[in-house]
């Protein structure tokens, strides 16, 4: 059974940076798309960014791109999410994610990942 892991979450300033770290246990991590989602108190579970298993391609909600840069280290078996220009609207608990199926690009669908780490709080303050 694959875990995740996160890490890097904390409380940061309007502006500020931050950045996100998933380990994952297993071989395979190199096959697999991982995306990280964010989810704010009282609202739904919100793609954020994804990167392929095929071509390490990336891909962003409209609210992150330019500010948020998705990247993996396959040999590491972790993937990151650095996070700049933080505004307080990206205050959210930050999940990583694995898609189910091997060799894919990223879906900003949820339904598409079917393992999850256990999240880690982002805050900005304002």
């Amino acid at each position: 059974q694959v875990q995740l892991v996160e890490s890097g979450g904390g409380l940061v300033q309007a502006g500020g940076s931050l950045r996100l770290s998933c380990g994952a246990s297993g071989r395979t991590f190199s096959i697999y798309a991982m995306g990280w989602f964010r989810q704010a108190p009282g609202k739904e579970r919100n793609f954020v960014a994804g990167i392929s298993s095929i071509d390490s391609s990336t891909m962003y909600a409209d609210s992150v791109k330019g500010r948020f840069t998705i990247s993996r280290d396959n040999a590491k078996n972790t993937v990151y999410l650095q996070m700049n220009s933080l505004k307080p609207e990206d205050t959210a608990v930050y999940y990583c994610a694995r898609r189910a199926h091997t060799y894919t690009y990223p879906s900003d669908h949820r339904r598409d990942y079917d393992t999850w780490g256990q999240g880690t709080q982002v805050t900005v303050s304002s």
